[in-house]
């Protein structure tokens, strides 16, 4: 189970990424990792070590190519340690992932695209957290302004190209659920709860019935 901190620093790197697509963060049901890493050590109360993998590096979008991905991954993991409060970050080094992503006490993330599919993954170890939990909602602030995409679905179906193209006004498509079924609530294209949709002051709206937890997401 991940604690406050390891959440909040997972979802700043999610937000931070400079990928073309959002992405979003889950706990990793596997804490193994082969090749590097890009690792940096935050001093401050509490303290943090991050190390940071990136699939295929080609996919980043910050225009920096030709420069060394620990300086690429350096604004992200500077605005990750952010959410820790007042501290220092150390220089970003490139490790053997397998030294940091295994070692007691770490919480590593898989951060996955719309499709699930994973494009990244974080090993996020907290030290010296003893006394500052009760200051987490106000860090949680410093993450608070990340947008992420929140899509309410009430159906889906899979029509031939010919169907497509013969799409006209008035034409009625047919969807995969029942009239009065719950609506899907999807947060970045990951289903996250069920809701009902209701008109509020003359706009539609969703009255959320129920939130899914981890397990029934994956």
């Amino acid at each position: 189970m991940s604690t406050f901190h390891e959440t909040a620093v997972a979802a700043a790197i999610a937000g931070r990424l400079p990928f073309g697509f959002p992405v979003i963060p889950e706990p990793s049901t596997d804490p193994g990792a082969a090749g590097d890493a890009v690792v940096a050590t935050f001093a401050g109360t509490p303290g943090a070590r991050i190390a940071l993998q990136i699939v295929e590096p080609s996919r980043l979008e910050d225009g920096s190519d030709a420069a060394p991905l620990v300086d690429r991954l350096h604004p992200v993991l500077d605005s990750a340690v952010a959410v820790l409060g007042p501290g220092a970050l150390g220089e970003a080094v490139l490790v053997d992932a397998a030294d940091v992503f295994t070692d007691a006490g770490t919480q590593v993330f898989d951060l996955v695209d719309a499709d699930g599919a994973v494009v990244a993954r974080a090993a996020v170890r907290i030290d010296g957290a003893d006394g500052a939990v009760a200051r987490a909602p106000q860090r949680l602030s410093r993450i608070a302004g990340v947008e992420m995409e929140l899509v309410v679905e009430i159906g889906r179906t899979r029509m031939p190209v010919r169907d497509v193209l013969a799409l006209e006004p008035g034409r009625v498509v047919e969807l995969d659920r029942a009239a009065g079924s719950p609506a899907d609530i999807r947060l970045n294209g990951r289903l996250i709860g069920h809701g009902t949709v209701v008109v509020a002051e003359g706009d539609f709206a969703i009255r959320v019935d129920r939130i899914l937890d981890g397990a029934e997401v994956a």
